[in-house]
């Protein structure tokens, strides 16, 4: 059972800050060996969803973005689960999450994404499509996608 929070960064208190960049960091930069600068100026600009296991482990995250500040849609990126619970389906249900508390605050408004270029047939597979040629970001390749309104 994961117990979801979602929250404007200004509400985010420093302890659940601390957990999120910590995991974020443990895998964008030292799982996948990518250094960058995770401090991009959008967290002051997005809502932060977080998933907690039983035990109150931040397990699963992502964040949204307003419309605006990356793309003229909302767009949900730092996508991440912890190591210990991959291959359970945690992140199809964190994007799912991500997609309705997406939908509630901007209904009628489509989602974009930058994905890394291998992960696009899982994010197809949650309705959204490719746009674009695939392009390098931080040394890796992504792709542009974009899901239509609900």
């Amino acid at each position: 059972m994961i117990r979801w929070e979602f929250h404007p960064f200004v509400e985010l208190t420093p302890g659940q800050l601390y957990e999120i960049l910590a995991l974020r960091e443990s895998v964008f930069v030292v799982e996948q060996r990518c250094p960058y600068l995770d401090a991009d100026g959008r967290d002051a600009h997005a809502w932060h969803l977080m998933g907690r296991d039983e035990t109150g482990r931040l397990i699963a995250y992502l964040r949204i973005v307003r419309p605006g500040h990356r793309f003229p849609e909302p767009s949900i990126g730092r996508v991440v689960t912890s190591p210990q619970t991959r291959g359970c389906g945690i992140g199809r249900v964190l994007m799912a999450e991500g997609i309705t508390r997406c939908e509630a605050v901007w209904p009628g408004r489509g989602i974009r994404i930058s994905a890394q270029a291998h992960l696009a047939p899982f994010y197809r597979s949650l309705g959204f499509a490719t746009i674009g040629d695939e392009y390098l970001e931080d040394n890796i390749p992504h792709v542009e996608m974009l899901k239509g309104p609900a």
